[in-house]
């Protein structure tokens, strides 16, 4: 059929909106796409005016046709592809406004929902061609700043309900996540909140794969900061970052938990590092060794495990630049974390020539180098980011003529004065990207020079480790310490002064390893005193109890021998000092159990003036050389212990103290040990006694040496350098906790909880009483999916062996007192309430399953970290609220009952059910 001849009536200005009314009439007539295909390409059309007239028409249902809809697309798209224009410029006019082209980003979502409703057609490819228009469109709009919250609410609702219904082709399905998770951050949680509230009011809680597997939220950064900041602040730990395989089960576990895709998973991951690194404050510098050396070889080893799982095919590297791109335009962020950064450094280091590089380059080059991103992608978000720079530790590196890893451990060895790395040190703490190789190569040597026992090198490397204390954060990110504690302790199990040719010398660099386990312990909150490694175990108990005062009847028949020999070479006046035969026949572990003893007995001797004053101090004065005084953290506690226990005829004690403690040879590690003591003494309010006032005691120089350790101003010493004392209860301490981070979720902050403190001031039932007050008064005012989160990190999070598993506890004791004040009290929330804890028993039993699933993925085993296996503690739930006749654990069980994902994973307690 031929062009009717009116057609040629209507001016150029009007020509496609002419067509497009044939088109009703005529369905995928060849003329007509003749026609178009002519007038755009003789450029009396444009391709942009097309499309948008187009994509308007297309909302008419006169022109919902498979065959005329699939046609128009073609035009237009094949228009696109050949002028080799990109899509500003081609489907969008250059000059056009985001508002305008999100305005055609809409007609273009609802031509693609129509695409769903038509019949399908084995001739016409009209969804995959919509598919496309969708993701041209999008692609041109990037600066969502300037629209106002009330449209991109209805953008972002459009999107999401397209997201949320219909079977999306792949490409399509990620260019829309990250266009709703880009408007869901201009949006703000306190729109979205109140939306939420008022669509899902009047609806009961359904328990879904949306309320018990993440997917119903999005948006969140509550999971992966609470996560997130366990990882870091834990690093050292089980199941902190340190800890490869366990870290990444965890992560694995998440993954599947939320149920989130892969772009969502990243992009809430991302967002929520970018988020706790804005927040870290003076801890900014490791939080950026976290983000830029270690999450890319997190991600790495966790899109390893997830493949071999074999389940999808999923393509990462697209997954991991849509994440990024959404996270990188937030540009606020990205200034407030490096705005955290520059104040860290300049408090740390002495260095600012990096102070204007971003951490986003660093992070970017980070994963061009793993190969996770394209250079070319990295250069589309930081135009300024060169494709050859290399590592700037390596190119020192190359500049010497060696390799990286040659050059790192070069700078280990002991000819090298520990006070001459300084300037060194700063700019490795710069360089995150060399943090992973540094690591390893620290832990290697460690591992080689305690096997070969050279005392000498070893020393060295724990004086650089106990020095520079950064060194040790970034390796924690890396490496497992206990791993180096354990070849600590072998060592000084097993090191033998009988052959040496210097005993006094080798004792004291066996004092430099003897302060690396105990200030690393300290450090990190090690409480655990076993360290296992190649099937051997050993304690470390003999660090924890240096303070012991002994008496003469409780030593070993071998120790009460080491005591006298050594009494008699420090307080006897006829002693000619200390000989090496004393040094070589002694153990390291023996002397320091005898040391705190040997001095309360020599100033009782001179008490009871067995021996003179001159005798006292001169076997003193031994401990202030680094020949003994790697013993001092013992002898100092048990000294501040004797002065507030006695109170009184405390003067040589005191003196003695102040002594010690001003002695330039004092181990700063030391006075960093022993400072909350020392505090009690200075005028601490909770103390029992305060020596500022005692005649001849400096306490302004005994301040600032304090304060020095610490590093912190003098007059903060007498507040308690590791925790101030409050005047509130444990209880009330554990909820202000929990409501801080309540409260931190709610306002879009990075939340975190220390659960482990937590449970150690307060005993566990009580706390997850406490917890479950919180959750119940927060959710009632429509917070149900944060609560949920919370709830699910605290009992499903695996923590130190001195952390009782929570989730057993809570399932078993706490869930029955719930329920039986529940069904006694009956109160107008009792339905909000019985929600509440269906949705948090379901969620935190899938968490637990996922997480027995993520270890056995990563080490091949089954393990049940959280205590009991998860269909053991979902079977002994059900046994017990079925036995249960009231109303409340009926409806709980009727909940989790009708609960597909509950029904799913625990069949065999349902059927119990």
């Amino acid at each position: 059929m031929g062009i009717p001849e009116a057609c040629t009536d209507f001016g150029r200005l009007y020509a496609t909106d002419s067509v497009l009314v044939l088109c009703r009439f005529y369905p995928g007539d060849p003329d007509l796409q003749g026609y178009l295909e002519h007038a755009i390409h003789d450029g009396s059309l444009s391709i942009a005016t097309f499309v948008a007239t187009l994509l308007q028409a297309a909302r008419s249902s006169e022109l919902h046709s498979p065959a005329t809809l699939d046609m128009l697309c073609r035009v237009a798209l094949d228009a696109h592809y050949s002028s080799g224009v990109s899509p500003i410029g081609s489907v969008v006019g250059y000059n056009e406004s985001t508002i305008t082209v999100l305005g055609i980003v809409q007609d273009a979502l609802a031509l693609l929902r129509t695409t769903h409703s038509l019949p399908l057609s084995h001739f016409h490819q009209l969804t995959a061609s919509a598919s496309e228009l969708v993701i041209l469109l999008l692609s041109c709009a990037s600066d969502f700043s300037q629209i106002p919250t009330a449209q991109a609410m209805v953008y972002f609702a459009d999107a999401n309900d397209l997201l949320q219904n219909f079977q999306l082709a792949p490409d399509v399905q990620r260019v829309l996540e990250t266009f709703v998770l880009s408007l869901s951050l201009l949006i703000g949680d306190d729109v979205k909140v109140a939306r939420e509230a008022q669509m899902l009011h009047p609806i009961p809680l359904a328990l879904g794969k949306g309320s018990l597997h993440g997917s119903g939220s999005e948006t969140d950064i509550v999971t992966f900061s609470l996560f997130l900041h366990h990882l870091v602040f834990y690093r050292a730990h089980d199941f902190g970052v340190g800890d490869n395989q366990s870290s990444i089960a965890v992560l694995v576990a998440l993954f599947r938990w939320t149920a989130w895709s892969p772009v969502v998973f990243y992009t809430q991951l991302f967002l929520s590092a970018f988020t706790c690194l804005s927040q870290s404050a003076s801890k900014a510098l490791i939080w950026k060794a976290f983000v830029v050396g270690r999450l890319p070889r997190l991600i790495l080893m966790f899109e390893a495990v997830v493949n071999a799982e074999g389940i999808t095919s999923i393509d990462w590297k697209r997954a991991l630049q849509a994440a990024l791109q959404t996270n990188f335009r937030q540009a606020e962020l990205i200034s407030h974390c490096d705005h955290a950064i520059s104040l860290a450094r300049k408090a740390n280091t002495s260095q600012d020539d990096e102070l204007l590089r971003s951490f986003s380059r660093d992070l970017l080059q980070t994963l061009v180098q793993l190969d996770q991103i394209s250079m070319t992608f990295a250069i589309s978000v930081d135009s300024f980011i060169s494709n050859d720079e290399l590592l700037r530790l390596q190119t020192e590196a190359q500049d010497s003529g060696v390799d990286l890893e040659v050059y790192l451990e070069s700078k280990f060895s002991p000819d090298i004065n520990v006070d001459e790395l300084s300037s060194w040190i700063d700019r490795v703490v710069n360089d995150d990207m060399c943090h992973s190789i540094l690591s390893a190569v620290i832990l290697r040597r460690f591992t080689t020079l305690a096997s070969t026992y050279d005392v000498d090198a070893l020393s060295h490397l724990c004086k650089v480790l106990y020095t520079y204390e950064v060194m040790l954060d970034i390796m924690t990110l890396h490496i497992k310490v206990s791993d180096l504690i354990f070849r600590a302790l072998l060592f000084l199990d097993q090191y033998d002064c009988e052959t040496v040719g210097d005993p006094q010398t080798a004792v004291s660099h066996l004092g430099d390893v003897v302060i690396f386990v105990q200030h690393t312990t300290a450090r990190f909150h090690l409480e655990g005193e076993l360290y296992t490694s190649e099937n051997r175990t050993l304690s470390s108990t003999f660090l924890k109890s240096t303070d012991t005062a002994y008496a003469n009847d409780s030593l070993s028949h071998e120790d009460t021998q080491a005591f006298s020999v050594w009494f008699k070479a420090l307080f006897d006046s006829g002693s000619e000092g200390i000989e090496d035969s004393i040094l070589r026949s002694t153990q390291p572990k023996v002397l320091l159990k005898i040391s705190a003893t040997l001095f309360l007995q020599a100033i009782t001797f001179h008490m009871v003036q067995k021996i003179d004053k001159d005798t006292l101090t001169n076997g003193v004065s031994y401990f202030m050389g680094p020949l003994l005084n790697w013993t001092l953290v013992g002898i100092i506690k048990a000294l501040i212990r004797e002065i507030i226990q006695s109170r009184h005829n405390i003067t040589t004690r005191i003196e003695i103290l102040q002594t010690l403690l001003l002695s330039p040879s004092c181990p700063r590690p030391v006075l960093q040990l022993v400072a909350p003591r020392v505090c009690i003494l200075l005028g601490h309010r909770k103390g029992k006694i305060n020596i500022s006032a005692h005649p001849g005691v400096d306490a302004a120089s005994i301040r600032r040496v304090i304060g020095e350790a610490l590093g912190v101003h003098t007059e903060d010493v007498t507040e308690a350098p590791q925790a101030s004392i409050s005047h509130i209860s444990k209880e009330d301490e554990a909820r202000q906790l929990i409501q801080t981070v309540l409260s931190m979720a709610r306002t879009g902050k990075a939340p975190s909880l220390d659960v482990a403190y937590c449970v150690k001031i307060i005993p566990p039932t009580t706390f997850l009483q406490l917890l479950w007050s919180e959750l119940a008064i927060f959710s009632s005012v429509g917070e149900m999916e944060i609560s949920r989160r919370v709830a699910t990190f605290v009992l499903t999070m695996p923590r130190s062996f001195s952390t009782p598993p929570l989730l057993p506890i809570f399932l078993h004791v706490v869930v029955p007192s719930i329920i039986f004040a529940m069904d006694h009290q009956q109160t107008h929330d009792h339905t909000l309430k019985v929600d509440l804890l269906v949705t948090i028993i379901s969620s935190a039993l899938n968490a637990a399953l996922h997480l027995e699933l993520g270890i056995r993925s990563v080490t091949g085993e089954h393990q049940f970290v959280l205590g009991q296996s998860s269909s053991g503690m979902a079977r002994k739930l059900a046994s017990n609220l079925r036995v249960r006749r009231d109303h409340t654990s009926r409806a709980v069980l009727q909940k989790l009952a009708s609960s597909q994902s509950f029904a799913a994973n625990f069949a065999v307690s349902i059927n119990e059910i």
